[in-house]
This record gives structure tokens, sequence and C-alpha cells, in this order.
């Protein structure tokens, strides 16, 4: 299960084989935020207390499209190899 703050793999998209942490979670649409993956550019009018302009921030991506990445076994394997 997918939970907040832990580490997944992007399994297809524009950001394939990237890897960050879960940031925020949807629930009811199975959506999930990840760190510096699917950013998308977000046009913010000028408003007396914020300047506006083009921000980059990061988009939900499908829970589907994430493996989670267990550093367990990450790093068996590694040792197994060698």
């Amino acid at each position: 299960m997918i939970k907040k703050g832990l580490k997944v793999k992007v399994l297809c998209g524009r950001d394939k084989s990237k890897e960050g942490e879960v940031i925020e979670i949807d629930r009811s649409r199975n959506r999930a935020k990840v760190k510096d993956i699917n950013m998308v550019k977000k046009h913010v009018k000028t408003t007396k207390e914020k300047k506006g302009g083009i921000f980059s921030k990061e988009s939900f991506i499908h829970i589907s499209n994430l493996k989670l990445i267990d550093e367990k076994l990450k790093s068996k394997k590694k040792e197994a190899k060698k």
C-alpha cells in the first residue's frame, strides 16, 4: 500500500523510471503527488497580496503507475551481486 512519505518508482509516462517520495495522496480518485515528478506549469494572476507569474508544481499521478520501493530489498540485491 502506498502511503505518504514512502519512496516510489514511476512505471510509465514522461517520468518513467524516476524515483521520488510521496507528498500527498487523494484516496477518492486513486492518485498521488510525488516530489519532483509530473511537474506542470501553473499561470497565477497577480493580486494585492501575491506576485503573479508562471510557477512549476507537482501534479497528481495515478497510483497504478507507481511501484513501491523497498530499501531493504534493494540493498540485499546489491550485496548478492557482489
